[in-house]
């Protein structure tokens, strides 16, 4: 029986990983993504990625409590530094911000090879993430959208492709299947972040007029157009 209390956010990025070899998932905290696909049987073996101390031991900890030693292996170190080259078929990295998972990719993007299958879960500055996968010849598979919490957050699958697609600014902003789909979270989503944007439109406009404040308002105005046009 799989009773790994892992939430539904994970759960759905678990529900991404085709059956795999070997799993690495960084910024592992508890091991509890490798450890539930292991006993989903998405996986044969499993890397838990973390570069702190204290999660380390919890997923240390984890792997040990569910027997899991033999098959999930927790590692010390920053980002994907922890895997070899090729040695992980499927990587997850969940619950960071998107600057910081494009950080971690662009670092180790020599780990990473035209088999590797990229599940990335960003927090925020999903944009970021789709910009660094188009340039370094990713191709978006999937993506999925889910509210937790009162959180609403986004999975994106990606795969190394010999003809990569080049994804329009809209498209890299709401998420190419994404936009497609237009699912009523995604709705959502994009209507709170209308109202926000307009905040800040309204709020540059009582500013000391320079051209740094008009560029970054003339942006915002076209964002704003953006989400009118894709939410009505």
């Amino acid at each position: 029986m799989n009773d790994i209390p892992i939430s539904e956010r994970l759960k759905a990025v678990a529900s991404l990983i085709t059956p795999t070899h070997t799993l690495a998932d960084i910024g592992s905290d508890h091991a509890y993504l490798p450890c539930y696909a292991f006993l989903e049987g998405r996986i044969k073996k499993g890397i838990a990625g973390e570069i702190n101390v204290g999660p380390y031991r919890s997923a240390l900890s984890t792997i040990e409590k569910y027997g899991l030693s033999e098959h999930i292996t927790a590692r010390l170190g920053d980002g994907l530094s922890v895997i070899e080259k090729g040695e992980a078929d499927c990587i997850t990295i969940a619950g960071m911000g998107g600057e910081l998972i494009r950080r971690i990719l662009e670092a180790g993007k020599d780990r990473l090879t035209d088999a590797t299958r990229l599940i990335l879960q960003p927090n925020v500055g999903e944009h970021q993430v789709r910009l660094w996968l188009m340039a370094n010849d990713f191709t978006i598979d999937q993506e999925m959208i889910l509210e937790e919490d009162g959180h609403i957050y986004e999975i994106i699958q990606a795969q190394k492709n010999d003809q990569p697609k080049t994804y329009s600014a809209k498209e890299l902003m709401f998420g190419p299947i994404l936009l497609q789909e237009k699912s009523d979270t995604f709705l959502k989503k994009w209507r709170a972040e209308l109202k926000k944007r307009e905040r800040v439109w309204q709020s540059l406009g009582q500013a000391v007029p320079s051209p740094e404040i008009a560029k970054r308002r003339f942006a915002i105005e076209k964002e704003i157009q953006w989400i009118n046009e894709v939410t009505t």
